[in-house]
């Protein structure tokens, strides 16, 4: 059973596309950015020999192999690559309808445990204000880089939403998490909820 249906005409128009970077063992790689978020993307690229990674998953197709990131399986469930020919070309278009669907388990990397947390349990409240947290980064020692948006940024209550909230729920609901740490720039008060 293939991880992600990808059409006739896409695996014909990607083998063409492959064909022509002159690389030989050239495959194509799929993941998804932000996976389980609103935000999520998913991408295809091409994979040169050596820049698969070791814990990827792959699937030989006649034409090519294509890679999948491990972290990404999930959110790639039911996901359809096609090609369609038109006057200007044509266009290549994937469907990834669980790409933004929060999975999370045990095994989860804490980057998806915390995109969890922030768009179910986080968002939702700062909604309410015109406002939104994202994660940046996960530094060394479990660390979570935050960046606060639209009524959040430069709101004179930040520290308290951040500190009480947004922290407090995070730590909480993942002992895993070491601390939380707010990258935003907060001179910009324009959308502030507070000023």
């Amino acid at each position: 059973m293939s991880i992600v249906s990808i059409t006739e005409s896409a695996r014909e128009y990607l083998g063409d596309l492959l064909a022509k970077q002159d690389t030989d063992g050239i495959s194509v790689r799929m993941f998804v950015l932000n996976p389980g978020t609103p935000e999520a993307e998913t991408c295809l690229s091409y994979c040169r020999p050596g820049e698969e990674k070791e814990e990827d998953e792959f699937e030989d197709l006649p034409e090519f192999r294509v890679y999948y990131e491990k972290r990404s399986v999930s959110f790639l469930e039911d996901a359809t690559v096609d090609y369609s020919a038109d006057q200007m070309g044509g266009q290549l278009t994937i469907r990834a309808p669980n790409s933004r669907t929060p999975r999370i388990s045990e095994d989860s990397p804490l980057e998806d445990k915390v995109n969890y947390v922030l768009w179910n349990d986080i968002n939702p409240g700062l909604a309410s204000h015109g406002g939104e947290v994202s994660l940046i980064e996960i530094e060394e020692g479990n660390i979570a880089v935050l960046k606060f948006g639209g009524g959040c940024q430069g709101c004179s209550m930040l520290d308290v939403t951040l500190r009480d909230g947004v922290q407090a729920t995070l730590l909480e609901k993942l002992p895993e998490l070491k601390d939380v740490r707010d990258i935003t720039d907060h001179s910009d008060t324009s959308n502030a909820y507070y000023s």
